[in-house]
């Protein structure tokens, strides 16, 4: 699962030019005479990899920045990056990575959108921003958007889980009340059984997916689900030629117990449909894990970041489905008039309540 060695670059059969690969196709493709290149079909499946191995491993962790040399010009370059474009000539790039310890990318979910089709998202998104400023239209068309492929961890889990807790059982009672007119009236209060509870329940999970990176928001990156991952393929450095890739600074334990809070949220789901009953209350859950299984995915994010009113604001916009995620400004006037026209409306509400009373 350790990186090889590698430089790749991928010039123009055409024009000499570093060809990219295409959103939206399998091909890599000349951003200045148009030619392709088709990429074969992965000549093996997306694997997962033992976590129990992983650890049983020896393994010294390598924090060095990857190494680029340039075949276009020669130059070389330090980054945190797993792919790049050379700041000198613009080639292309994917990382050395000989003495790298760090795990390889076993699969690659390749980019959908392209440019124009980011914009776009970009566009219907600031449309349907309540209270933001007019002006803000104008991001769609001067952002600075950039494709980028972002760490994620995936993993496979089988759990067995004892967990303790109560059943509550819902029943009427008619109660009789006398007001202070002396009236009597029943009225019935719905109220509840409580009965104790324990048992064990199992459950599969598959693809549990963590960011990998600390470098982006991870609930703006959560907010960017779902992820077709059953269309990821093996990685190929193609897919992310002419994109920029960044390596993961998650390690593969920190990430699996971010994952288990996950499975615990689905787990405490399962035990109380076990409890049963009308409502519930879960106690503790011990939960045993097996068959741990993971795996580093590379997933397309389109990364944008805009200045308006002095403020650098960023987006994130999935590179398959489009979903727009990220940080905008509000528009003051805006916000005064809403919470104006509410009060009017409320104001109004109240007097012709009193108005109806009177009558």
């Amino acid at each position: 699962m350790t990186s090889p060695p590698q430089t790749t670059t991928h010039p123009c059969g055409g024009c000499g030019a570093g060809l990219a690969f295409a959103p939206g196709t399998t091909a890599l493709r000349c951003p200045y005479c148009g030619l392709e290149q088709q990429i074969a079909a992965p000549a093996r499946h997306v694997r997962e990899y033992s976590y129990d191995a992983f650890l049983a491993k020896p393994r010294v962790r390598t924090l060095a920045a990857r190494q680029f040399t340039c075949p276009g010009c020669g130059a070389r370059t330090e980054s945190d990056a797993l792919s790049r474009a050379c700041q000198f000539c613009g080639t292309a790039l994917v990382a050395e990575t000989a003495g790298d310890d760090q795990i390889a990318p076993e699969a690659v979910l390749p980019f959908a959108l392209d440019r124009g089709g980011a914009r776009n998202a970009l566009r219907g998104w600031v449309k349907t921003r309540w209270f933001a400023p007019n002006r803000l239209k104008k991001v769609t068309e001067a952002e600075t958007m950039k494709s980028t492929y972002l760490p994620h961890w995936t993993y496979d889990a089988n759990t067995v889980s004892d967990y303790t807790g109560q059943r509550g059982e819902h029943y009427w009672t008619t109660t009789t009340r006398t007001n202070s007119n002396g009236q009597t009236f029943k009225t019935r209060e719905k109220r509840t059984r409580w009965y104790p509870a324990a048992g064990r329940v199992a459950r599969g999970f598959d693809d549990v997916l963590v960011a990998a990176t600390t470098r982006v928001s991870m609930e703006r990156l959560t907010d960017l689900q779902p992820w077709p991952l059953e269309r990821a393929v093996s990685y190929d450095p193609r897919y992310v030629t002419g994109h920029h890739s960044l390596r993961y600074d998650t390690e593969p334990q920190t990430g699996l117990e971010q994952a288990k809070i996950v499975m615990r949220g689905v787990i405490e789901g399962d035990c109380r449909r076990h409890i049963g009953g009308d409502v519930q209350r879960v106690h503790s859950v011990n939960t045993h894990y097996s068959d741990i299984a993971f795996k580093l995915v590379l997933l397309p994010v389109w990364i944008g970041n805009y200045v308006y009113g002095g403020k650098t604001y960023q987006v994130l916009i999935n590179g398959v489905g489009g979903e727009v995620q990220g940080d905008r400004p509000y528009s003051a006037i805006k916000i005064t008039v809403a919470a104006l026209a509410a009060l009017v409306f409320v104001a109004a509400v109240a007097w012709w309540i009193y108005q109806s009373n009177r009558a």
